[in-house]
């Protein structure tokens, strides 16, 4: 598996049809009783997030992506993640499949306005935050939080881990399974961030940063244990849909591991 260089200055390789892929996406999850949940509705967009209950809930798991439109690998893994689905018995999971329709639509990080909506979740200033803020609010406590990234500029698959708590940690085990898909990210330093092994752990609290993306609004008020799992886009895109599915899968039965009796 080698880069494809395609990525000079920015994300150059494969674009998807994200309104085929969120129709599909809906279709698929509402065959499988998942419930959908409008929660911005304009003349230019639509987004919408998914709950999967069930009857006694042990645990609670949210997963989102597309929130950079030139990561087309985090909707097609969601996708097909609701096509096998793996989802837990035990787990009320929520999902949030793409949070940036309108980056899509013009092959580029930020949202038609030109604003990188993973750096607005301090300020709130977009309406497309906002929004998702707002809906966050209204959702449970989550156990675990996941969020589905690629970097065009990586060499290899890595992840974010924030765990301040000190909880049992999946990151290990997520890197030694996808690296049996893709390359793992082999950098010393992604971001000024030390890499081990592929895992990121942060330490800057989160009232020190200017800005925040996303994971960062999630583990300050609705998690203790959030994976950001980024995906190297100068890759084929099989590849890349194939690591972050594979890291979901590992994640997904590390907890059925841990909700089975004893």
């Amino acid at each position: 598996m080698k880069r494809l260089h395609k990525n000079q200055g920015r994300y150059g390789g494969e674009t998807i049809d994200i309104v085929k892929v969120l129709a599909e996406i809906d279709s698929t999850a509402q065959q499988a009783g998942w419930r959908a949940d409008c929660f911005l509705s304009t003349d230019k967009l639509s987004l919408r997030a998914y709950h999967r209950a069930v009857p006694h809930p042990r645990m609670r798991l949210y997963l989102s992506t597309g929130i950079h439109g030139d990561e087309p690998a985090g909707p097609l893994a969601t996708l097909e993640l609701l096509k096998q689905n793996p989802w837990a018995d035990e787990v009320d999971t929520w999902l949030c499949p793409c949070l940036n329709p309108t980056g899509f639509a013009l092959n580029r990080r930020e949202n038609a306005e030109g604003h990188d909506l993973n750096r607005d979740y301090r300020h709130l200033r977009t309406g497309e935050i906002r929004a998702h803020a707002g809906w966050l609010t209204r959702q449970p406590f989550f156990d675990i939080t996941v969020v589905l990234h690629e970097d065009w500029e990586a060499n290899g698959f890595y992840l974010y881990e924030l765990n301040p708590d000190h909880l049992p940690s999946l990151a290990e085990a997520i890197i030694e399974q996808v690296a049996r898909v893709c390359p793992v990210e082999t950098a010393p330093l992604v971001d000024s961030w030390p890499v081990h092994h592929g895992i990121i752990r942060p330490n800057v609290p989160p009232q020190d940063r200017p800005q925040w993306p996303e994971a960062i609004y999630l583990i300050h008020h609705k998690t203790r244990l959030s994976y950001t799992l980024e995906a190297p886009s100068d890759f084929p895109l099989p590849i890349r849909i194939g690591a972050l599915v594979t890291a979901a899968l590992t994640m997904l039965d590390s907890l059925k591991k841990s909700l089975a009796p004893v």
